[in-house]
């Protein structure tokens, strides 16, 4: 009796596929098995899937290829469908595929040779040989599984965390005791991590060379999976290392590649506990597994090779304060919102002068990206090494506009960008601290002006003379202004992003920190804590900005205290502003500072009329005289019973006098406005100079000073 009468007796067919024809040969058996004339034919390929149901094609489909890439046995059951969709029977199917080497043959070409046998309908609860279910709810639970695993090694975004959600991983119906995740570094197999195993036992399998007889070194260096379902099984596979498996008490193990990219990156290993004939659909689950923990590890590795460059850049760049000041405290801070990286634009610095001063320095390079950073700690360097080497302030940022100049132009003309980079420019504010006299000296390019916090808390723009940003022109001028700390007072120096995160432009941004600045801490920390929080804490939220363009900025803090403070009761308001010949435009500045030591004065016309005398006393040094005006305001006193004074002082000997202008008269009316407005006020003479000075009561009479 031959082969095929045999086969045909026992209700079985054999068939052959070749993928590369899209043809199907199918004897007599076969034929009637998938519903076609019960003759001995060859069909197309569409013809024959088509009495497939759609949903086991898919399924054979994929073990199929799961057979052809580990050159194992493709097996799996199979609805065969009428040309109505009815079902009409269900077989099994086993095959083998089998690589074509005829010489016109593709190279992933391959025939599959198989049989087809009817079988009965599973009933509801039925398993397998491995216990597993082989009803459609099985199918179901395995592809929820699936959808499960993938988007939890999705999110994992570390390498301990991808061990830890593949550990957990729960397969239906063959849940391995204990994995191992194996890499290659050189010629050498190495673990990345386990999972269901004790401190100490991946010793032995640590550093073990490629070419040992064990299972996860043959997976690293041919890129096929292992499957050992018996004890005895590995042991006949792999004898010399079958000690180091025994002692673990397993069954079955799976050791499958880890292919990234086209590359194998390493080996899986799943051990079980019970036995695990690892049928197609168990290699299937495996083989699906092992690909999307391939992946999250490539994934993991990226991000955690990106984050240590990252944490490295912010190590190397990262703002730091230098060495205590001598009469004076320091607090900063730095949030970088630089799309997940820990470096951006902004940056502060303390820098140690020769002459024995503090220079504080903070600025803002354009963008927040890692051009930006590394720009920022180019400039960074190039500011210390300015101030290292004693030049003042001006001058310091003015070498610093033409080396980012030069820079910028530099990226602009290297070869081979298709679109070069625009220009960037950078903002900063330099500051040259003097300890014992309390001033600073400050050169501020296009950066925010500092707030003056005084003794008893009240908050000021100190309005400092500026020039352009730094990189804006080879050839810049930066103005020094002084500014001096009375003991107790504190100078906070701070990028935009502080001002304008959140939807803030300037003015609103400043009227969301006034309060915080305003609230009386000792500890310069609890300040700068109190400043972030403000923009980046949940109180944040409630306090949105006007504008429509919200997006986020970095953030660099730096706040500056001399200490000594006096007691609250006499504690003091003072501003001093220089006015210069050359730059009558500062009266203006000068009328801001007024305003702003009177935010909280009682009486509002007292504000405008204090506001008006000093723009006619500084008015009145500029015309009349050949020197620059100091302009010297302080408020003194208790809350509702203070005392407003304002001096402005020259260099002249000749005193002013009280004239009766006319009606058309353009000037002669100072004196007279003070007459009218001021409590008090008067004209001193002070060696060469003199100072011209009024006093303003919030009550009716001075308070007791």
């Amino acid at each position: 009796m031959r082969t095929e009468e045999v086969l045909a007796a026992i209700a079985t067919g054999l068939w052959r596929w070749d993928n590369a024809a899209g043809t199907v040969t199918l004897d007599a058996e076969a034929a009637r098995l998938l519903g076609l004339p019960p003759e001995p034919g060859s069909y197309r390929e569409a013809a024959v899937r088509s009495r497939f149901h759609p949903v086991d094609w898919n399924e054979i489909y994929g073990v199929v290829n799961l057979a052809v890439a580990e050159g194992s046995l493709a097996e799996a059951r199979l609805r065969i469908v009428d040309e109505r969709g009815q079902v009409l029977r269900t077989v099994r199917s086993r095959s083998k595929p089998v690589f074509r080497t005829d010489e016109d043959a593709d190279s992933e070409a391959y025939v599959l040779y198989g049989t087809l046998q009817e079988v009965a309908e599973p009933q509801p609860g039925a398993t397998d040989a491995a216990h597993t279910p082989i009803t459609g709810d099985w199918r179901r639970s395995r592809e929820a599984f699936l959808l499960d695993a993938g988007r939890a090694l999705a999110e994992a975004r570390s390498t301990a965390e991808v061990l830890r959600v593949a550990g957990s991983l729960s397969m239906p119906g063959f849940s391995p005791d204990g994995l191992a995740v194996f890499g290659s570094a050189g010629e050498r197999l190495t673990i990345i991590g386990h999972h269901g195993h004790n401190i100490g036992d991946e010793e032995p399998f640590t550093d073990m060379p490629l070419d040992t007889d064990y299972p996860a070194a043959e997976v690293v260096r041919t890129g096929r999976a292992i499957y050992l379902p018996s004890p005895d099984e590995y042991r006949r596979r792999y004898p010399a290392t079958w000690p180091l498996a025994r002692r673990f008490g397993r069954q079955s193990w799976a050791f499958l590649p880890l292919v990234s990219s086209g590359r194998t990156m390493g080996a899986w290993m799943a051990g079980f506990q019970h036995p695990v004939g690892f049928s197609p659909d168990e290699r299937a689950v495996l083989s699906t597994v092992a690909r999307m923990l391939a992946q999250a590890l490539a994934r993991a590795g990226v991000a955690e090779t990106e984050r240590e460059l990252s944490l490295g850049l912010q190590r190397s760049m990262m703002p730091t304060l230098g060495p205590e000041i001598p009469g004076m405290t320091v607090a900063a801070r730095y949030v970088p919102t630089g799309g997940g990286l820990q470096v951006g634009g902004d940056w502060y610095d303390m820098i140690p002068l020769p002459n024995g001063r503090i220079a504080l320095v903070i600025g803002d390079v354009q963008g927040h990206d890692v051009r930006a950073a590394g720009l920022m700690g180019q400039l960074r360097i190039a500011l210390r090494a300015y101030a290292s080497e004693g030049h003042r302030p001006d001058a310091v940022l003015a070498r610093a506009s033409r080396f980012l100049s030069g820079l910028t132009d530099a990226y602009e003309s290297v070869e081979g960008d298709e679109e070069p980079p625009a220009p960037r420019f950078a903002t900063c504010l330099y500051a040259e601290v003097d300890p014992e006299a309390g001033t600073l000296d400050i050169a501020r390019a296009g950066h925010p002006d500092p707030v003056v916090i005084s003794a008893d808390g009240t908050a000021v723009i100190r309005q400092t003379a500026g020039g352009l940003p730094l990189g804006i022109e080879t050839d810049s001028d930066y103005p020094t202004t002084r500014v001096v700390l009375e003991p107790g007072e504190t100078i906070m120096l701070c990028t935009d992003g502080l001002i304008e995160t959140g939807g803030h432009d300037m003015a609103t941004g400043w009227t969301r920190l006034r309060p915080v600045l305003e609230k009386p801490v000792e500890d310069l920390e609890q300040l700068a804590d109190a400043l972030v929080q403000a923009v980046h804490g949940p109180t944040s939220h409630y306090t949105t900005g006007p504008l429509a363009d919200r997006r986020e900025d970095d953030i660099a803090v730096l706040v500056l205290r001399r200490e000594s403070a006096p007691a609250p009761e006499t504690a003091a308001r003072r501003s001093v502003l220089t006015i210069a010949q050359a730059e009558p435009e500062r009266i203006s500045v000068g009328r801001q500072l007024v305003r702003e030591l009177l935010h909280d004065w009682s009486d509002p016309e007292q504000v405008d009329s204090a506001v008006l005398m000093v723009s006619e006393m500084a008015t009145n040094v500029l015309v009349h005289t050949d020197g620059d005006a100091l302009m010297v305001a302080e408020v003194s006193g208790e809350q509702g019973e203070r005392r407003l004074r304002v001096e402005v002082a020259d260099a002249s000997d000749e005193l002013p006098h009280k004239r009766r202008p006319g009606e058309m008269a353009s000037s002669g009316r100072g004196l007279l406005l003070m007459e009218m407005l001021a409590d008090a006020w008067g004209v001193d003479p002070r060696g060469e100079g003199k100072s011209i000075w009024f006093e303003l009561y919030e009550s009716d009479e001075p308070g007791v000073l």
